[in-house]
């Protein structure tokens, strides 16, 4: 059960009801498309004029729309019912360590427009430079009156109701205003969220299933750093200063390699793409800079390049990513231990090894879960998406609509 917050409420109106229900009949929609309003009413357990009165609110706020007709064994063809996304837009921003990636997609999740360059981490010029890129994409794949927004995920964290990056040690940046200025420089509304988190609210939200999705599960994401994002009840765990959920920075060893966000051990430190990386060619963790990734020596040279040397039966290769695959059940354990999920969902480019290093991950997850049960906690693989951060940050526009509206 959960407190009713008196400081931070929503009195309920008589509107409120139909509000939920509305929510209710937009997410099985969602869920289920095509559909057809005796399905709606069926699933809803309403009757089919209540759901025939919601889905015509529903049109009227340009939500969904009325597709091919579907057919019947007898009597009438149902008018099948679809969520409105395709002449919905957003604009997706991932920042990393490494790269920028820029993408303009509908609210379904299609690609219209995927770029990326090199980070820079003044803010100024970031700011400048970024609202450049949104302002040339959306001239080119729409006009900016069909462009909803722009989704910012950045690999630390932020204080979502304000905007503010509270802390982002990778990029080098303390309590830094992002939101505003890129909203003036774009003249579109800005969301900034974790990364983690926004690939999180994506899954929850955003992403079809044919089973159920868990109402208690955790999302990890390994790029250039690591994200986490924590899901109890149906609900993502924020805690009181935005910092619920940061795994990533949990040591694993007290003695272990530097981290980007100065402590020494972080699990961080130990399974990023970066730390990966590093333990391939030799590298300090600590002294890596952007143009050490991007030297002449190493090219662009990626975690997918290390997976497919490791194929290519590069035995240095294949110990450094099974080694980042122990780190990583390691670290999973912690997860385990603290939340008890009902399942995890792992993200990266990592993920695409899993057949090469499954059996590490699982055995590490073992050793260290407290019960022979959570030792076993499944762990789901790999997204549907190709950028699933960018789907992330996107969420961020697009899962509002789907989220429940807040009474108290």
């Amino acid at each position: 059960m959960r407190k009713i917050n008196t400081r931070d409420f929503r009195v309920a109106t008589r509107s409120t009801s139909r509000e939920i229900n509305r929510r209710i009949a937009l997410n099985v929609i969602h869920e289920h498309q095509p559909i057809s309003r005796a399905e709606l009413a069926r699933r809803m357990k309403v009757t089919r004029g209540v759901a025939g009165v919601l889905v015509q609110e529903l049109i009227d706020q340009d939500l969904i729309y009325e597709g091919a007709t579907g057919e019947a064994a007898f009597g009438r063809k149902p008018t099948l019912l679809h969520i409105k996304s395709h002449d919905r837009l957003a604009v997706a921003v991932d920042i990393r360590f490494s790269k920028t990636y820029v993408m303009v997609c509908d609210f379904s999740g299609r690609q219209l427009a995927v770029e990326a360059y090199d980070t820079i981490f003044s803010m100024p010029e970031l700011v400048r430079d970024l609202g450049q890129r949104i302002r040339r994409l959306a001239k080119a794949h729409g006009t900016k009156a069909g462009i909803e927004g722009v989704g910012v995920a950045v690999p630390g964290m932020v204080d979502q109701s304000t905007g503010r990056v509270l802390n982002a040690p990778a990029l080098g940046w303390r309590d830094v205003e992002l939101r505003k200025p890129l909203a003036v420089a774009t003249g579109l509304p800005v969301e900034i969220e974790n990364s983690g988190r926004a690939c999180t609210l994506a899954l929850l939200l955003l992403e079809r299933s044919e089973a159920a999705r868990p109402q208690n599960f955790v999302y990890v994401g390994v790029s250039d750093g690591v994200g986490v994002g924590v899901v109890v009840n149906g609900e993502l765990l924020r805690g009181a200063d935005h910092i619920a959920g940061e795994f990533a920075h949990v040591p694993l060893d007290l003695e272990g390699p530097r981290c980007m966000c100065g402590a020494t051990g972080c699990w961080e430190a130990y399974i990023s793409n970066l730390a990966t990386l590093s333990r391939y060619f030799g590298w300090n963790l600590y002294k890596l800079s952007p143009n050490k990734l991007n030297s002449r020596k190493n090219g662009s040279f990626t975690v997918p390049d290390l997976i497919t040397r490791a194929r290519q039966g590069d035995a240095k290769a294949l110990a450094a990513i099974q080694a980042t695959a122990r780190f990583l059940g390691l670290g999973l354990a912690t997860i385990v231990n603290v939340i008890n999920p009902e399942c995890i969902y792992l993200d990266g480019e990592i993920t695409a090894a899993w057949d090469l290093i499954s059996k590490d991950v699982v055995d590490g997850l073992a050793e260290r879960a407290l019960t022979h049960k959570g030792g076993r906690t499944p762990i789901k693989v790999g997204s549907t998406q190709e950028y699933p951060r960018l789907r992330g940050a996107a969420a961020l526009i697009a899962a509002p609509t789907f989220a429940a509206p807040r009474v108290a």
